[in-house]
């Protein structure tokens, strides 16, 4: 049975109870989870947010009214209106635009930083869980030394060292957001590696670095991407932090962070230069959050 032919008898061949293939099997599996993760409004919600975010970061360019960097400096401080949607700033920027270009910033540190992160937490917790002894105990140490300060607080310290620019703030993000995934990783490999399957395997032989690829890490997988969700919205509150600060992306770069602080002290008179871009990051980040939950009902098995 092709696979062509088999998708075409959905939904029934998704609902069937008599799987005849694998590739049936992880369909069926999707399928009804994301049944279940759609019958959450607020997880759809959060999805329907990123995914909007996603088409305007992409289609940034034909959605911005004007250039987002480009000053006129008579038409300053303007409200919204139909003309300039969310206004424009203190030298003639279009905010709307500014707006809809810092959602590439956003994007970009985001997911930089989660591909950056989520394999080294995962490696390191697994190997520190599935070894035990002496590797546990550095791994281990060494994640509770940036566990101990909080984690604005090292990005900071990092900034500071390797000096203000997006890509030193990428760094500063990853180096402080990989330890609560080793965390994770760690407690799901010790829930299972005295199970009967990976006692099996290793009585054939296999390698511990095969057992812990093959064998381990999927099993840590479900709850690692949760945490990783929810990972990203404290990521974008943390670099509007270090944007805010002057630490992150740098002037004329239209980052959510920077513009808010830019527009703090015009914020009696132009309410929309703090509010526009502030908007922007709460409902971003409210929406990883909201994905967040709708996931760990859907991914993790102790939530059932």
């Amino acid at each position: 049975m092709s696979r062509t032919s088999d998708i075409n008898k959905a939904p029934g061949w998704l609902r069937n109870p008599d799987v005849q293939s694998s590739f049936q099997a992880k369909a069926q599996q999707f399928y009804y989870r994301w049944l279940f993760f759609s019958s959450n409004p607020l997880a759809v919600t959060g999805l329907a947010i990123i995914v909007l975010l996603l088409l305007v970061a992409i289609f940034a360019p034909q959605i911005a009214t004007h250039d987002p960097i480009a000053q006129d400096l008579t038409h300053t401080l303007l409200p919204p209106s139909g003309e300039h949607w969310f206004g424009t700033d203190q030298v003639g920027r279009d905010v709307f635009s500014r707006v809809v270009f810092g959602s590439r910033i956003t994007l970009y540190i985001v997911f930089l930083v989660t591909i950056t992160v989520t394999p080294i937490g995962l490696i390191v917790g697994v190997a520190a869980g599935y070894l035990g002894g002496w590797y546990d105990r550095i791994l281990m140490r060494v994640t509770d030394i940036f566990l101990a300060f909080p984690g604005v607080v090292l990005a900071l310290a990092f900034v500071a060292v390797l000096g203000p620019s997006l890509e030193n703030a990428v760094i500063a993000l990853a180096l402080t957001n990989w330890p609560p995934i080793a965390r994770l990783a760690r407690a799901e490999t010790l829930s299972v590696r005295n199970s009967d399957y990976i006692a099996a395997v290793e009585l054939l032989g296999t390698s511990s670095i095969r057992i812990m690829v093959k064998h381990i890490m999927p099993m840590c997988v479900s709850s690692v991407i949760i945490r990783a969700t929810f990972n990203m919205a404290a990521i974008i509150l943390t670099a509007a932090g270090l944007g805010f600060l002057g630490l992150g992306a740098q002037p004329p770069s239209p980052e959510w962070g920077s513009m808010t602080s830019a527009g703090r002290q015009y914020l009696l008179d132009s309410w929309w230069l703090v509010t526009m871009p502030g908007s922007a990051i709460v409902i971003v980040g409210l929406a990883f959050n909201l994905l967040g939950d709708g996931l760990r009902d859907v991914l993790d098995p102790h939530s059932h």
